[in-house]
């Protein structure tokens, strides 16, 4: 049982194995012939997921087998642990070694080889994974396509997701303890179709004074095929909104959820429908924020540059990271991290959402370092001092910048 006065951070959503082709070439004949034509088609979008099933009825061929013709038929370059809920959840655990807090995972696996890597790297942090629950299905996977040359340098990937046992996973299923949580993690339930289709429910549940809702989307590729001319759901708005405390996305995702034009107006929309604060992230170019009050102190929809430090210290090596896997997901644990770290220092109203957001750039920032989402420490507490420097230095930047 946690401590009376403990931080408890638990995560739902999605958490799978990522396998990683690193070097693919983005204009390769086999790439381009699988690039999709129409929406919800089927068919690769650079930047975004489809589903295996989807793309092999897409491609007319099974996804292994094209898989093998695009890579020559190479093992992966590198495996990892994904899915925004436990690496958001895994990096505020790095970023927080040192302050008392509980974590828990809240999701569901199947019984392959995949559920074991997974345990294996869980095992070496202080994450709960006792209800991190055995379903029907095989484990979520994830195969990712990595083009570290693609947009100028700064790289560009693309997903193949395969849904198993998370489409299995029904809320039901969800701890009662997630709902005592201090700060619950909503993460890419996109990916976890049963507990998307009950996130007005989950949201509302346990609801009490204090305790955050923080909601980190994904592209949701199942909706964007049922109705390509309609507003992504997330839950009935005028319910749903106001029980988000923090909704965390990008452009893309911002603009299909509301139904809007630019992120200017999907920002407005959000608020007006009562959700508390936004952050609007668009890959290597600026982000936006903006808040109702509330967990946040009030901020009007205002634009934040990204981290200049990690743009020298990415063409410093020659642009040799550039592997964006896991920058949003970090960006969602860094922003997490802010949450957190200001509720510890005794604040529960009126956080400082710009800090959040420089947590953020640097966690996402330096995502582009190494290949996936989860960053392997060698040695407690290195994740968290390469991170601290570029939030420094990101700070420096914004107060440089209005000074």
């Amino acid at each position: 049982m946690p401590e009376p006065d403990q931080l408890h951070i638990a995560a739902t959503g999605c958490c799978l194995m990522d396998y990683l082709y690193a070097r693919i070439d983005f204009e390769s004949p086999v790439f381009t012939a699988a690039l999709n034509r129409e929406a919800g088609d089927g068919g690769l979008r650079i930047g975004n997921l489809v589903f295996s099933e989807d793309f092999e009825a897409f491609c007319g061929e099974p996804f292994p087998q094209w898989l093998s013709r695009l890579t020559g038929g190479r093992e992966p370059d590198a495996q990892n642990l994904g899915g925004p809920a436990i690496v958001a959840l895994m990096h505020a655990a790095q970023m927080l070694g040192d302050q008392d807090v509980r974590y828990s995972l809240h999701a569901g696996h199947g019984g392959d080889l995949s559920v074991t890597q997974i345990r294996d790297i869980i095992s070496h942090t202080p994450i709960d994974i006792s209800t991190y629950r055995d379903v029907d299905g095989p484990t979520p996977s994830t195969v990712v396509l990595s083009d570290p040359s693609y947009h100028g340098g700064k790289g560009e990937r693309t997903f193949i997701n395969t849904i198993g046992a998370a489409g299995a996973y029904l809320p039901e299923m969800v701890d009662e303890s997630f709902f005592d949580a201090d700060i619950r993690l909503f993460g890419a339930t996109g990916l976890v179709p049963p507990l998307h289709d009950a996130l007005e429910e989950l949201l509302e549940r346990g609801r009490r004074p204090g305790a955050v809702n923080l909601v980190g989307t994904v592209y949701d590729f199942r909706n964007e095929q049922r109705g390509p001319d309609r507003p992504w759901p997330l839950g009935d708005p005028v319910r749903s909104f106001p029980l988000i405390d923090l909704l965390v996305c990008d452009r893309e995702e911002a603009l299909r959820i509301s139904g809007c034009a630019d992120t200017t107006s999907a920002m407005t929309h959000f608020l007006e429908l009562g959700m508390g604060s936004v952050i609007v992230t668009h890959g290597a170019k600026a982000l936006h924020l903006a808040s109702n009050g509330g967990l946040f102190a009030e901020e009007p929809i205002m634009q934040l540059p990204v981290c200049q430090a990690v743009d020298r210290d990415l063409d410093a090596g020659g642009r040799q990271g550039g592997d964006t896997t896991g920058c949003g997901d970090n960006f969602l644990g860094g922003v997490l991290t802010s949450v957190a770290i200001q509720m510890l220092a005794g604040q529960r109203r009126n956080l400082d959402l710009t800090d959040a957001c420089a947590w953020g750039a640097a966690s996402g920032g330096f995502a582009c370092f190494y290949p996936g989402g989860t960053f392997i420490e060698p040695e407690p507490g290195l994740k968290r001092r390469r991170v601290q420097s570029y939030y420094e230095a990101y700070c420096a930047q914004l107060r440089g910048q209005s000074a």
